[in-house]
């Protein structure tokens, strides 16, 4: 329960800070930053859907190991896949991490029934947060964009959903 009330908190501070944004005319932030699996990843806030707590999931026989099954979310039957898992990762994830994570929906425009699996969101983003930035990693999937660096040191992966969601590997679920 305290899960579900965090993320409704972590939620309405995001629109919240939207909106101020856009009524004081700054630039509004262009990511939602999310970690999954110690990688950290930028996804564009226009290609993000609706952020839910995790719920039980139905698994589906004969998928890959990153599509852990189907989720009833707001009523409609989502399919979910674990983002660590589609990026290769491979450690399994305990109940009570299961529990602290969320699921993220794509947003309804482009017309995919899926939700990503992540472990925690880290807010939004903006160019203004990273001091610099490099070209996709040499013969990575045509779905990542831009590699951004922050002022620690960290680098966050940026995520075309479009693509993503049109990306062959991701359209494969049969195992």
């Amino acid at each position: 329960m305290a899960n579900r009330e965090a993320l409704r908190e972590l939620q309405t501070r995001l629109a919240s800070r939207l909106q101020a944004a856009r009524s004081e005319g700054t630039s509004v932030s262009s990511w939602l930053a999310v970690e999954s699996a110690g990688s950290f990843y930028l996804l564009p806030l226009g290609q993000s859907g609706e952020i839910f707590p995790w719920v039980p999931v139905q698994a589906v026989p004969y998928t890959q190991s990153w599509f852990l099954g189907v989720a009833n979310l707001r009523g409609g039957l989502v399919g979910v896949v674990d983002l660590a898992g589609l990026m290769g990762a491979t450690a399994p994830r305990s109940d009570q991490q299961l529990a602290e994570s969320s699921l993220l929906s794509f947003n309804a425009a482009l017309e995919v029934n899926a939700a990503l699996l992540v472990d925690r969101l880290s807010g939004l983003r903006g160019t203004d947060a990273f001091m610099t930035s490099e070209p996709p990693p040499e013969g990575s999937p045509g779905y990542f964009g831009t590699t951004y660096i922050d002022s620690t040191g960290t680098r966050w992966q940026e995520l075309n959903l479009q693509l993503l969601s049109q990306h062959p590997a991701f359209l494969s679920i049969s195992a």
